[in-house]
């Protein structure tokens, strides 16, 4: 699925069309030169392209591919994750060999060693969520909390039940996917998207493996990086309230909201004292701070009636 993802598109493209394998490229409305990438490799190799006029979210884009996708097995793949010769074969063996219903590649890094946080995770925990909320995690990386949610200590040599690989590389079975209704749309225009996806399917009691020797390179954030600040700090924190609104107790859901707000107002206390996010001015930053505040008690007032 693209984005704006013209610096990516092409080496990702080049790569898939020796793993044979139906592709399938989804256009999120891009507005730079994908679509010209995309068409000429149209005019070289056999893929299906979806455009889509408006920017519907990651998960709409995902789900417009799978409804024009033939196979019996789905790989959902960003862009910016290149794949390494026969890396799609490796993951499809391994489902088999592991009877998984999902799986996950090896996302490598820029030093290609596997993303330690990043490749898979367990699923978030109120607890996980509010050390976030409350920059306990940027604070101390290594608390507990954050190192199991992370799974930071794991052994990614080998393969392995996880609960949730990253959206960025994530392989379904077409039973598996139609089983739970694809992915939530509502989860606009992103994150939060895959979680939610992992966990309904976790809940439908399918398998779901880690795949070392499926490995991808992935840069990471080639179109959320190129949102901006306050935008970023809203889809975050507006579809982590909706992923706990549809999977956590309520009460669970109101601690979770009390921890937004006092991680919005220590955020704006440490933009106020100089020590706020890089490359975004104080104003700036606390405006989005209290765009975020103002979400979280509006759906909190919301869910109320």
């Amino acid at each position: 699925m693209t984005y704006n993802s013209a610096e990516s598109i092409g080496q990702c493209l080049q790569a898939l069309i020796t793993q044979n394998c139906e592709i399938v490229v989804v256009d999120n409305a891009s507005q730079d030169d994908t679509l010209a990438k995309i068409e000429a490799f149209r005019a070289q190799y056999p893929l299906e392209f979806v455009r889509i006029s408006r920017n519907l979210g990651f998960a709409a884009g995902v789900n417009h591919g799978v409804g024009a996708a033939s196979g019996d097995v789905f790989l959902i793949l960003n862009p910016d994750a290149i794949a390494e010769p026969g890396a799609v074969q490796a993951l499809i063996d391994c489902m088999i060999a592991e009877s998984a219903d999902v799986a996950g590649g090896a996302l490598l890094n820029s030093a290609a060693e596997p993303d330690r946080g990043f490749a898979f995770r367990r699923l978030p925990t109120v607890s996980s969520l509010c050390c976030e909320a409350l920059l306990l995690n940027q604070l101390w990386p290594s608390n507990p909390i954050n190192r199991r949610y992370r799974c930071l200590d794991a052994d990614y040599s080998h393969v392995q039940r996880v609960e949730q690989p990253a959206g960025a590389c994530l392989a379904v079975t077409r039973q598996a996917w139609e089983a739970v209704g694809g992915m939530d749309s509502q989860f606009a225009p992103v994150w939060f998207e895959d979680v939610d996806l992992c966990k309904r399917l976790l809940d439908s009691g399918r398998k779901i493996v880690y795949c070392p020797g499926a490995r991808f390179h992935h840069a990471g954030a080639h179109s959320v990086g190129k949102l901006s600040f306050a935008d970023k700090q809203m889809f975050w924190y507006g579809n982590m309230l909706r992923y706990a609104r549809k999977h956590f107790s309520p009460a669970k859901v109101v601690i979770l909201r009390i921890a937004i707000l006092k991680g919005m107002l220590l955020r704006s206390l440490a933009a106020l004292l100089g020590m706020g996010p890089k490359d975004v001015t104080r104003d700036e930053a606390i405006a989005a701070y209290r765009a975020v505040g103002r979400l979280t008690l509006q759906s909190s007032a919301r869910h109320a009636n």
